[in-house]
């Protein structure tokens, strides 16, 4: 198979899977209600976590712009990371390589080394999520929903102690990392998952000892707070979810996290259903209550992404104008 049958299938694929999860999401809403709920909504508390939106995108870039050898401005940095959601719109996970191939068409910088520095800030925000993820079952309605309907009822299922469970859980995870690291020069897998954790020791190791670091780490504060405030924006907007707090906010804004991470054309249909389901699981609000929400959250969103996008497309066509225009002078 050639490689751009393979990409056509793909792409056709994950337009499958979204159609598929937005049919999932939606079925049985009742369509009258659902558009009268969203004209009930405060469009000023939207315009507010657009706003955020866009400044969380203008703090990645500079948060970029620390990480890279090259001398880049702010206004590069937040062009090409608004390019890169727009591109990930279209075709899931193509925006890293965008962003990387336009800063490197400077000549600043070879994409190799922007590539080092996207996968040097990804591993700290997924540090960093995995810290709010751990908070978030102590912290948030979550923690409560998983201890009393899900690790009580299994632990009461068991024939022993719930200790010993979880003591054998760590022994397993403790043999199959002695596992991987005996076999990480002998199978290309277990090279590959070794690899992975390498990397995200390094990761760790670059934050703490980089030039830049105590204002990569301001950023990534602002970064992660913002995206609790932006959906907070949103309970605001929405009297349904009115009731709900900055702690909803938190668990909510992970769990939408999640719909993101799915490689379907800018998390249509896996933001909403898994939303949904958050609200209708945790909470006890109807379907409907949560897909209004996620529709808000996401399009909002994506509205933001694309207006971004087009500016930052045409600053950065003038950028390189201008660029060229240098070097022929």
């Amino acid at each position: 198979m050639s490689p751009g049958l393979k990409k056509i299938l793909k792409y056709f694929l994950t337009a499958a899977i979204t159609l598929v999860l937005l049919w999932l999401a939606f079925r049985g809403v009742h369509w009258g209600d659902f558009w009268e709920a969203l004209g009930r909504c405060n469009w000023w508390w939207i315009i507010a976590s657009m706003a955020t939106s866009m400044a969380v995108a203008y703090s990645r870039g500079c948060r970029w712009r620390y990480m890279l050898p090259g001398k880049f401005s702010r206004r590069e940095c937040f062009d090409a990371y608004n390019v890169c959601y727009l591109a990930n719109l279209g075709v899931p996970r193509s925006g890293e390589i965008v962003r990387c191939a336009m800063l490197s068409s400077t000549g600043r910088i070879s994409f190799e080394e922007a590539v080092g520095s996207m996968a040097l800030e990804r591993t700290w925000d997924m540090i960093t999520a995995l810290l709010i993820g751990v908070a978030m079952f102590f912290f948030t309605r979550f923690g409560t929903f998983v201890k009393e309907q899900m690790w009580d009822k299994f632990a009461q299922s068991l024939s022993f102690s719930a200790v010993w469970l979880v003591f054998g859980v760590i022994l397993l995870a403790l043999a199959l990392l002695w596992v991987i690291w005996r076999l990480r020069d002998k199978s290309p897998l277990m090279g590959k998952i070794w690899g992975f954790f390498k990397g995200l020791g390094s990761g760790v190791k670059a934050g703490f000892t980089m030039k830049h670091k105590v204002p990569f780490f301001l950023h990534t504060i602002f970064i992660w707070t913002a995206y609790v405030f932006q959906t907070l924006f949103i309970i605001y907007a929405f009297p349904d979810v009115g009731h709900l707090g900055f702690s909803d906010a938190l668990f909510l804004m992970m769990v939408g996290s999640l719909g993101w991470f799915v490689p379907v054309q800018g998390g249509f249909g896996s933001f909403h259903f898994i939303t949904a389901l958050a609200l209708t699981s945790v909470y006890g609000l109807s379907q409907q209550t949560g897909l209004v929400f996620a529709t808000i959250s996401h399009e909002s969103q994506i509205l933001q992404m694309l207006i971004n996008g087009v500016i930052s497309l045409i600053s950065y066509s003038v950028l390189t104008r201008r660029r060229k225009k240098g070097s022929a002078a």
